[in-house]
């Protein structure tokens, strides 16, 4: 590898690659980006080296521990097989030395005591009567009622809403896949009033946003969460789950788990409406839905007693 090319100027031709190939590389760009300074700034020559790779894997306090190493070194993986393309004599620690890079935590499950304390806390954001209010307890309501991702909520038009239908159209989701939510008509009461809010307050629907910034665009996350954040501290939540704190994403936990136990409770065969409900929040993998039964301590009964009538019926055919 030529000396006189800069670390930044081959990340930067191995992300224009792999973008003109589709992948999305938002959060993993920028790190592969922060990497190569990182190796421009030590005066690094001639073939990368186990060491220089792990310096910049292990260098952030922030990062202080295994999971996270094996994070930001499972990131740079690709690239380093980019690297050895270019020069066969680069050298890259192996994936797995810091152990597993991937782990679930256990969510936050919120009683509905929280639910409507959040959208009560939602109604009292200045300024008074406004539209934002209301925009964000209907924002916040939705993802309860319908276990939507954050991103997918934001992404939403109002002619995404169908009310006659009793649909929501979800475009161009986390795996670049659009599907058809429906929803209760709670929910869809609940829109509606927004919708009318919106309109009294000069923002009628049509081909605009559904939530909406304060200039009138696109709601985006990082607004989203700093409201979150500061409603979350003012209604002192402690979090139950393996998280530091209460996340809009427990919201979409809490759907999934409280549905799985309301079938539960109805005795519907769990295995066959769980495939239905992997469809409905858009899980890639209907294994990622099952997760729930033995990922969150609230629907450990359902595995138990699943387990019971497993052990029962081997059992009897043991006995026959």
């Amino acid at each position: 590898m030529s000396n006189v090319i800069s670390m930044v100027r081959l990340a930067g031709d191995y992300l224009d690659e792999r973008r003109q190939l589709g992948f999305a590389l938002g959060i993993s760009g920028e790190q592969v980006t922060s990497f190569a300074h990182f190796v421009d700034a030590t005066g690094q020559t001639g073939s990368l080296t186990p060491a220089v790779v792990l310096s910049w894997v292990q260098g952030c306090a922030k990062y202080a521990k295994p999971f996270s190493w094996a994070r930001r070194l499972e990131v740079l993986q690709p690239f380093g097989k980019y690297l050895r393309r270019l020069d066969p004599a680069t050298k890259f620690p192996g994936a797995g030395i810091f152990g597993r890079a991937h782990r679930r935590l256990a969510p936050h499950i919120y009683s509905d005591r929280e639910i409507i304390d959040l959208l009560a806390a939602c109604r009292s954001l200045p300024p008074a009567d406004s539209l934002r209010s209301r925009m964000y307890e209907t924002l916040f309501g939705l993802v309860a009622a319908t276990g939507l991702r954050i991103s997918e909520a934001l992404n939403l038009y109002c002619s995404d809403v169908d009310f006659d239908q009793g649909l929501l159209t979800v475009r161009e989701t986390k795996f670049h896949k659009s599907r058809h939510v429906p929803v209760h008509t709670t929910t869809l009461s609940a829109l509606k009033r927004y919708f009318d809010i919106r309109t009294r307050h000069g923002f009628p629907g049509g081909a605009s946003p559904l939530f909406l910034s304060s200039s009138g665009g696109q709601l985006v996350k990082r607004t989203v969460h700093g409201v979150f954040q500061r409603l979350r501290t003012d209604l002192c939540w402690t979090a139950r789950g393996s998280h530091p704190h209460v996340r809009i994403h427990d919201l979409r936990h809490t759907f999934i788990c409280r549905r799985v136990q309301l079938w539960q409770d109805q005795g519907a065969d769990i295995d066959n409406a769980i495939a239905a409900l992997s469809t409905y929040v858009g899980h890639a993998k209907v294994s990622d839905t099952y997760w729930y039964l033995s990922g969150v301590p609230d629907l450990m009964a359902v595995v138990g007693k699943s387990f019971e009538r497993f052990a029962a019926d081997l059992g009897e055919d043991h006995h026959g």
